[in-house]
Parts: C-alpha cells; structure tokens; sequence
C-alpha cells in the first residue's frame, strides 16, 4: 500500500481521488483550507497562497497530486496584471512550493509519483482564457522539465481535461441547455465527470503507470484532437 500526499484536497475531483484510493487501501495526507468531507487519514490546515512554510510531513510519500486551480474566464483586454499574477500563484507556484517541500519525501519511495493538472485551452486556442492558459502552459513545461531531472527516481505527469462537472465550473454548466451546449462541443457529446479524472489520476499513482512519465494526457472528450 502507498502513503499519498493531495494538496488542495477539498475540491471535487480532489474527493473523488480519495474515495477511489481509500478503496485500495492506501494511507491518504489532506492538505488544504478546509477539512475536506474525505475519507483521509490525516488532515493538515492550509492556505497554499500563504507565505508560512508548508506542514511538515514525517514519512515517506509515494505520490503527490496537486489540485488548486483557477477558472478566470475573461477578455484580453480587460484582464489586469494582478489576474494573471493571481492564476500564476495559485497553478504554478503553488505547485513549485508543494514539490519543493515534499521531494525529500518522495525520493524515500521506490515507486513516487507525482499528479499535476492543465487544461485543453492550452493545446487548443480558445477565447477568454490567456490568463489559465498562460498558467497551465508553465505547467505543462513544469511537467516536463521535473519528470526529466527526477528520473528515474520520480514520475512526474499532468493531466490536461476539458471542462468538468464541478462546483469550480459551475456558472458555465448552471443549466440543462449550458450543458448541452457545452457537451457538444465534444467529440464525444459530454461534459466531463470527476469521477474520468480521478480514474486517470489513480492510475498515475500505481505502479500500473510505471514506465510512464513526462507525459501530458488529454482527458477532454476528443476536444484537442479530433473535430
């Protein structure tokens, strides 16, 4: 069994992962600013926009998923340098914080692994979304850069959806004809469920994804692919 580290773990997808994981067996560490309703073993109080240093965590972590993300949907024009000052701090340096803090413990597994997420609005241009793409786009890079100067020691993937079904995205899918409209814009006609990511994301975690790292999946219904 894993002992596994997720961050921002109050969020949908977040508490999918958990009941998924604790299914398995594993050992799960909460951090995040509220205590999420999750089946974790052990909860740690966090703002991950803080300045004061992370919880200290003594034991060994086989992975480390990273949640925290924005959906700051505006025009380029009327986006200041604070909104992209903001969805930079909380997808990328947060996630460069947590890692930097915790790397010591994943270099004590055999078999670490660490989950980040992006967005299709990366690899596929779409309107009102320079400020999370701009983000998300230094994750992808991230993604890269640390699956290669961690190897073979750490894993390091990213996960890339479309637009889920989520609180976060709820004023987008608020409605059965926003739904709709949204699930048509899919190759695959539907919108995507927490429960796709936290497949995926389990997955990264277990040895089942092994031989696998620097990768960037795209979980988006079709969307980045195929019209």
């Amino acid at each position: 069994m894993k002992t596994i580290l997720l961050i921002g773990a109050s969020s949908a997808v977040a508490k999918e992962v958990a009941k998924q994981l604790k299914k398995e067996g594993h050992t799960l560490i909460s951090i995040s600013r509220t205590e999420p309703d999750a089946p974790f073993d052990f909860f740690h109080q966090y703002d991950i926009s803080s300045d004061d240093p992370m919880p200290i965590v003594d034991t060994l972590i086989d992975g480390l998923v990273y949640f925290p993300g924005t959906i700051n949907l505006k025009s380029f024009q009327s986006l200041k340098s604070t909104n992209f000052l903001e969805d930079f701090q909380i997808n990328v340096l947060g996630a460069i914080k947590s890692i930097q803090s915790y790397s010591k413990n994943l270099a004590l597994s055999d078999s670490a692994s660490i989950i980040l997420y992006s967005t299709v609005a990366v690899q596929t241009g779409m309107p009102f979304h320079a400020s999370v793409a701009a983000s998300k786009g230094a994750i992808e890079g991230l993604t890269r850069s640390l699956a290669a100067e961690f190897a073979p020691k750490i894993r390091v993937n990213c996960i890339a959806p479309s637009l889920t079904n989520t609180p976060m995205a709820s004023r987008l899918l608020s409605s059965p004809e926003k739904i709709e409209a949204s699930a048509l814009r899919h190759p695959l006609k539907k919108v995507g469920d927490p429960k796709d990511l936290a497949n995926m994301t389990t997955f990264l975690i277990s040895d089942a994804s092994k031989w696998m790292t620097g990768q960037i999946l795209h979980l988006d219904g079709g969307m980045s692919s195929i019209k």
